[in-house]
């Protein structure tokens, strides 16, 4: 049986422009992300500065426009003087939140000279776990005062005399979480980040900063945590964070295909919220979202190495995605472009080695994980405006969900080019559903291109050191459109990009 369904495409509908951070991405001193990942000296493709070059290629192909350093938990106990100046005089120390050896090779500097080579926007955060205004403010004196004064002239007698002008900046990570290193309750922490900001924005008023929301949605404290935060930080923070991961449970791929429509309520009840202090507060400014940390993550098998020795980098939560979870990533994409008009800032975790859609071993390759892919062709081919679509078809019942729609759907629109991307997810493990677009308002379009990842008879198919490009995209066959419609059939469990070439306005 082949279910139906079909949406409407129509520039009216637009959501918001495509921001090219909602496809951001994550660095934390944390296994292997820093260490072996992206920089690795001695390895036959780094640099003379460590970066591996094939790392590199592999992070502008994904499209990566902004990176958020350096944690995570890690930054809750990092001294960030640590990482700068001559390499053979900082310290060695011990870090609290992976209990691992940190020899502080890689630091600030070392990270942005990273970000300009990879072509994308550097994300900062700073520690108030065990750390507070003083600190966050010598930070930023360091990276974005001209000169002239003591931390902006160590920063040039550190060989970077032009300021780093970073904008966008997090006020501390998870301080709600029972696991970090200087934990704090609403209060606390609202009043810390709201004199953090203060302080910061006299020294560079041009910043961006975005205030810790609830580690996960299922915390005790969810939404309260948001509304007590907001309520004494309001007017100095531009957005507040979200953090999310999701798993398959004990082989219920409809309840995990369907986790994407519950990263939609999560988003919806930050939003309310937001909305509802600025309506207490009686404010115009309207707070928006950094969801500065999604992605799936096989939690049930996470070893915290607890009661280990410490250890340099060391092998952790090196997940091997499957297609299924890769169709997953596909659906979170399309949830932060329907959400557009309110999600600012958008951060896969991590980006290398850990829980991370490029893979590298020590001294060896580089390859794409599964979940390359659904990332890499979104931030390639979503340009313009979001489009809502409101697609129309049958539902699939889940366990944890309940009724789910089949199909979901968003649409972006280039008005320059008049190319069109509709991003598809079909839900139904089983069924393939046909889906009809209706172009009409478009004008004549041509179809550009398929790119399908599905299931099919093994949803649990991955890519390796052996077999890199075992899982990879498929085009579909797809008839011209005619009389402005066009008709698709998606595979069961499956994330499918199409492509159409179109009339500029």
């Amino acid at each position: 049986m082949v279910l139906t369904a079909e949406l409407t495409v129509d520039p009216a509908f637009r959501i918001a422009p495509v921001g090219r951070r909602l496809f951001g991405s994550f660095v934390e001193h944390m296994g292997r992300c820093v260490y072996s990942g992206i920089f690795e000296p001695g390895h036959p493709a780094a640099d003379q500065r460590g970066f591996r070059q094939d790392v590199l290629e592999l992070v502008r192909e994904l499209g990566v426009g902004v990176v958020r350093y350096p944690g995570g938990n890690f930054v809750s106990s990092y001294r960030w003087e640590d990482g700068v100046g001559p390499v053979g005089e900082r310290p060695t120390r011990l870090d609290l939140a992976w209990r691992q050896i940190e020899d502080n090779a890689f630091g600030l500097n070392e990270f942005l000279s990273w970000t300009a080579a990879a072509g994308v926007e550097p994300m900062l955060a700073v520690n108030l776990g065990t750390r507070g205004v003083q600190e966050a403010c010598d930070l930023l004196e360091y990276a974005n005062h001209p000169g002239g004064t003591y931390w902006s002239d160590l920063r040039v007698r550190h060989g970077v005399p032009a300021p780093h002008g970073i904008r966008l900046w997090c006020l501390g990570n998870e301080m709600d979480g029972p696991w970090q290193i200087g934990q704090k309750s609403a209060a606390e922490y609202g009043r810390l980040a709201n004199e953090t900001a203060k302080a910061m924005r006299a020294i560079d008023p041009r910043v961006e900063l975005v205030l810790c929301g609830s580690s996960h949605a299922t915390m005790p404290t969810f939404g309260e945590w948001e509304a007590t935060t907001l309520e004494l930080a309001y007017d100095n923070v531009d957005h507040i964070s979200l953090h999310a991961y999701y798993e398959e449970h004990d082989g219920d791929l409809s309840s995990f295909l369907a986790t994407p429509a519950g990263m939609d309520r999560f988003i919806a009840g930050v939003v309310a919220t937001a909305d509802s202090v600025r309506a207490k507060l009686r404010r115009t400014k309207r707070i928006t979202l950094s969801f500065d940390e999604w992605n799936v993550w096989k939690i049930s098998q996470f070893n915290e190495r607890k009661g280990e020795g410490w250890a340099a980098a060391p092998d952790l939560i090196e997940d091997t995605y499957t297609v299924a979870d890769a169709v997953a990533v596909g659906g979170y994409l399309i949830t932060l472009l329907r959400n557009a008009d309110r999600v600012a800032v958008g951060c896969q975790a991590q980006l290398v080695n850990v829980i991370a859609p490029i893979r590298t071993e020590r001294g060896g390759p580089a390859w794409r994980q599964t979940i390359f892919h659904p990332f890499a062709l979104t931030a390639r081919h979503a340009r313009g405006d979001v489009l809502r679509v409101e697609p129309a078809g049958p539902t699939v019942h889940t366990g944890v969900f309940g009724e789910v729609p089949a199909l979901d759907a968003v649409a972006t629109r280039d008005p320059e080019s008049g190319a069109v991307s509709v991003f598809a997810l079909n839900r139904h493990v089983t069924e393939p559903l046909a889906l009809t677009l209706d172009l009409r308002a478009l004008g004549p379009l041509s179809v550009d291109g398929t790119e399908c990842l599905a299931g099919g008879a093994d949803p649990y198919l991955v890519n390796d050191r052996e077999n890199p490009d075992r899982v990879r995209p498929r085009p579909l066959a797809v008839a011209p459109p005619e009389g402005g419609r066009l008709t698709v059939e998606l595979p069961p469990a499956s994330w499918t990009m199409i492509r159409l070439a179109g009339t500029a306005d």
